[in-house]
């Protein structure tokens, strides 16, 4: 069996990830392909899709939220992601589980006792006028029935698990601020979420399968339970295998992956790219030192935002009025400096809107 290193996983990652060239694709094709983009910082999608989308335009996130094209809601490992509506609709049910295991996992004790279908029901006859609520008015409205709990487990059982919400625009637009109200995504979309599948078949996890190896493969199976959360997915692995073809990395582990999906030459340059925080190409994966060090994991899950160097976590960044903070991780070349202040000064001019006072590398 062919034994992928680190450098080519790495390669194939960017290649997956759209970070080893901007693709002309819309906004919205590349959120499908991406599965997402973790989005519970508002404004990070938007750079995340800058540095992966020819010539993105904010706008046109805008409209994708605005127009119910995309939607913001709780998803893959009970984390905020945006996603496309189609997606939405299909995936739910296959995450209800997982989410209402989740919030218990934080929340059981003071849950106990309740009867979470009764819960579902009152929260879905609270929300059928259709008017947006916070978590907190959600919550407030279920205590006199339930006074135990308290108000921040109900409205996380409600919000983030038993009943498939959206968090409405302006929340997530371009240089907003906004809360968070919330709305049932049948009310959004204008349809329920697709009802769970018969007991024994699993349609939806083999469709993630793919999905994910198209968007993050060549990968372990634990890479892809590390990013949606799910279990069970053995038997969707299991029943596409007959589609797949395995790589070993360089411990040992299995890898799938599609057959015709990109896996580019090691040795392809790979440009200097900005990550925003909780970004996709670093969170989507079990073993992430096909893209990080592992004495920099942490910055993944801390939220810092990042600077890809030759492929790799090689700096951190910052932005504060109009201008960029590069803090690099490891010594720089000449050359590597130049890229990065390059592609710096051009994120610097997207974020102010042209107004940039350009890139500054802290020594």
């Amino acid at each position: 069996m062919t034994v992928l290193d680190a450098r080519a996983l790495n390669r194939a990652t960017l290649a997956r990830q759209l970070l080893l060239e901007r693709a002309g694709m819309t906004p919205l094709d590349a959120i499908g392909h991406l599965c997402g983009l973790q989005a519970q910082e508002p404004q990070e999608p938007f750079t995340g899709l800058w540095s992966r989308v020819r010539a993105f335009d904010p706008a046109a996130l805008d409209a994708l939220l605005t127009g119910r094209h995309v939607v913001r809601t709780h998803l893959m490992r009970r984390t905020v992601h945006l996603v496309t509506a189609a997606d939405a609709l299909v995936w739910r049910a296959r995450h209800d589980p997982m989410l209402r295991q989740r919030v218990l996992g934080t929340y059981r004790r003071e849950l106990e006792g309740v009867d979470l279908g009764e819960l579902a029901t009152a929260a879905r006859e609270l929300m059928a006028d259709g008017e947006p609520r916070t978590m907190t008015a959600i919550a407030d409205a279920l205590t006199g029935r339930w006074p135990g709990p308290g108000r921040r487990a109900l409205g996380e059982m409600v919000v983030a698990a038993l009943v498939p919400m959206v968090q409405m625009p302006p929340r997530g637009l371009w240089g907003v601020r906004a809360g968070v109200r919330n709305t049932p995504l049948a009310a959004w979309l204008g349809r329920e979420a697709d009802a769970p599948a018969a007991q024994g078949a699993d349609p939806v996890g083999e469709l993630l399968v793919r999905r994910y190896l198209a968007a993050y493969g060549p990968a372990a199976s634990a890479d892809l339970r590390a990013w949606c959360g799910l279990a069970g997915l053995p038997a969707a692995v299991a029943a596409v295998r007959g589609e797949l073809i395995s790589f070993r990395d360089e411990r040992g582990r299995e890898l799938l992956d599609l057959p015709d999906a990109p896996r580019p030459d090691p040795g392809t340059p790979a440009p200097v790219r900005f990550l925003p925080a909780f970004d996709n190409a670093i969170l989507g994966y079990h073993d992430r030192s096909r893209i990080i060090d592992d004495a920099h994991r942490g910055l993944s899950v801390e939220g810092a935002r990042v600077v890809l160097v030759d492929g790799r976590v090689s700096a951190t960044w910052t932005v504060e009025a109009g201008a960029v903070t590069v803090s690099p991780l490891r010594d720089l070349t000449g050359s590597e400096c130049g890229e990065v202040v390059e592609e710096g000064g051009r994120l610097a001019a997207f974020l102010s809107g042209g107004g940039s006072d350009g890139v500054r590398i802290a020594r």
